[in-house]
């Protein structure tokens, strides 16, 4: 595994948001949901995340996400992807999504 100093890792703006709004995305390759979510200060930030194996979208509304705020907006199929939704894969390759367990104010940065 490669190592990088603390510099490297606070380039990296990581922030907690509330989903507000999910929708099916079926321009998408892959199976997807376009995501809205509020990211306090930052606004409302669009994400396309392969999450429907284990989320509705109804299941994901006031879901608070780990989401990286500082990478360069990706086009997929018609949509504009913003921030990228963090997860990892369970035994099986599905996403479970990175949250917190407690609320927190949208926007906060992780420390």
């Amino acid at each position: 595994m490669q190592t990088i100093d603390i510099i490297d890792f606070q380039k990296v703006d990581i922030r907690i948001g509330t989903i507000i709004e999910a929708k099916e995305f079926s321009r998408a390759i892959k199976p997807s949901y376009q995501l809205f979510i509020d990211l306090g200060p930052l606004g409302i930030k669009k994400s396309s995340a392969q999450i429907t194996d284990l989320y509705s979208c109804e299941s994901l509304i006031g879901k608070q996400v780990v989401c990286i705020c500082n990478l360069k907006p990706r086009q997929i199929a018609n949509f504009i992807s913003e921030v990228l939704v963090t997860g990892f894969s369970n035994e099986n390759g599905e996403i479970v999504l990175a949250a917190v367990d407690q609320p927190v104010e949208n926007g906060t940065k992780l420390h």
